[in-house]
């Protein structure tokens, strides 16, 4: 047994290598299982491993805006079902007034049993974005919805597997049984039937772990970990300024935060009051997106090599007012909170912390298909550039990390042609430090499909900082195969027939100094 109240420099550094090597395993296995392009090819997912209250220990580096937020969905399924949790149990859940961030996140959470059955000491999950969970357009990412119900179904802490067998007529039973079900359950269940075995590879490496090293001191490491991110995050803290700073989004909401740092306490107070209330468009950040953006930028702040977790939010106290579009209240529609509000909170942090200017602040989240086909990407575009950095051309910025499928892939699995993909000249803002180039995206349709666009900054650019200039606002619009040209806005729904091209031009980076 070895026990201790301060961690040994080395074994702190093994441990946290281990815990987030068990969590990269676990990503492997759901890549090679899964059925859908989403998470195969497009790698939109997470997994993440927590200790016995469900606090963030590590993860791999997936998905930001997933990561931040997935201890929330852990933890609301200890309140919900604490004491009916059995050994050999799974649970399914993308509830975003519980932890999760838009119903097409569905996430599996598998409970660690000690050796004797008798408690919890670890728990795992993975969060898969689903090609389709209903809703009111095929791909559900519908730009238009009102209320939750539009966007899908919603797994509230269901039961997906019972002491170790797969409910699969209930699951079934649960994604057909809705107003808008979902157009293909057979996909939805391979897919969750991958996370359940990356969850079980989870398992498996936790328990030789606790073999190897006895219980005891996985635990008190997890602890040593969570603290070590504790004070890499004070550390940084140690070194910000005070900042307020407002951002308007297309539609006219703001986000409006104040960063007040507490030099004595070595801790940051961020403060959300005065941002919009809840929307009546789909464009409202459940409180988990919000707090993840925020962990994420306050990570970035970081320099040490130190896994995301529970013990970066200790320093900080964030303030949410209930009812505001950043903590909608049910049945608030969501779908765009995730992928689009979290950039804007992520650059109005920056902003106020004076670090760095806007990225092109969007996923560009592209979805089509129709009763057969069902498809959903996001977009590249310019980051931001900062004191001392040019920004990037051509990424996939903050809260996303996702790649693109490749085209040979799209095109074998979908009837669309890949016209061009490019990058877009000049359309990063300049300055001493310029921002990166969006891209430009031609997706040419070979049979009548629905396609959907849910973006931002194509009325507000990106901001540059220190009289940097902002980024190019993106845009969208089809070239119709008679030549004519129909421009979108920021969100829209169109019909595309065959020889129908879609094109959608990505922001650029603000530029800085």
């Amino acid at each position: 047994m070895y026990t201790t109240s301060k961690p040994d420099p080395v074994r702190l550094e093994i441990f946290k290598n281990l815990y987030q090597f068990i969590a990269e395993q676990m990503g492997i296995i759901l890549q090679n299982t899964a059925a859908s392009v989403n998470i195969k090819e497009r790698l939109d997912f997470s997994c993440a491993i927590f200790d016995s209250s469900g606090l963030l220990v590590a993860n791999a580096p997936h998905i930001p805006v997933h990561l931040g937020s997935m201890s929330e969905s852990v933890r609301s399924l200890i309140n919900d079902q604490g004491k009916n949790i059995k050994p050999g149990n799974v649970y399914l859940s993308n509830n975003p007034y519980n932890g999760g961030t838009h119903l097409p996140d569905v996430t599996a959470i598998t409970p660690i049993f000690d050796i004797d059955n008798q408690q919890i000491i670890f728990y795992v999950a993975s969060r898969g974005h689903q090609a389709d969970i209903g809703g009111i357009t095929p791909g559900s990412m519908p730009p238009h919805s009102t209320t939750i119900i539009e966007e899908g179904i919603i797994f509230d802490n269901f039961l997906l597997v019972n002491q170790g067998e797969f409910q699969e007529t209930a699951v079934r039973k649960h994604l057909l049984d809705h107003p808008y079900p979902s157009r293909n359950p057979q996909e939805n269940i391979a897919d969750f039937k991958a996370q359940i075995a990356a969850n079980e590879r989870g398992v498996k490496e936790l328990r030789n772990m606790v073999q190897q090293y006895g219980l005891q001191t996985v635990q008190t490491y997890m602890q040593f970990v969570q603290d070590n991110a504790q004070e890499s995050v004070r550390k940084a803290i140690d070194v910000l300024q005070n900042g307020t700073f407002t951002y308007e989004m297309d539609h006219g909401a703001k986000i409006k935060v104040e960063v007040k740092i507490d030099r004595k306490n070595r801790s940051a107070k961020i403060d959300f009051t005065g941002t919009s209330p809840q929307l009546n468009n789909n464009f409202n950040a459940p409180k988990a997106v919000t707090q993840a953006a925020v962990l994420y930028v306050f990570r970035t702040l970081v320099n040490d090599h130190i896994p995301l977790n529970a013990g970066c939010l200790k320093p900080l106290e964030i303030i949410i007012p209930q009812g505001c579009m950043l903590n909608p209240v049910y049945p608030a529609a969501v779908v765009a909170g995730n992928v689009e509000t979290s950039q804007t909170i992520v650059d109005a942090l920056y902003g106020a912390l004076g670090i760095m200017s806007a990225s092109q602040g969007t996923m560009n989240n592209f979805t089509f298909g129709n009763a057969k086909y069902q498809y959903y990407e996001t977009i590249c575009g310019g980051s931001g550039a900062g004191i001392n950095f040019h920004g990037t051309d051509g990424v996939h910025t903050h809260m996303t990390n996702s790649r693109l499928t490749d085209p040979e892939v799209l095109e074998t699995r979908f009837p669309v042609q890949v016209e061009s993909f490019s990058l877009r000249a000049d359309s990063g803002g300049k300055g001493k430090f310029r921002g990166g180039n969006g891209v430009i995206r031609r997706i040419k349709f070979l049979e009548p499909m629905t396609a959907n666009i849910l973006s931002s900054h194509r009325i507000i650019p990106p901001f540059g900082l220190n009289n940097g200039s902002p980024g190019k606002v993106g845009k969208n619009w089809v070239q119709r195969e008679n030549g004519t040209q129909e421009n979108l806005g920021s969100t829209a729904t169109v019909e595309m027939q065959p020889g129908d091209v879609f094109v959608i031009e990505t922001p650029g980076g603000g530029g800085f100094g």
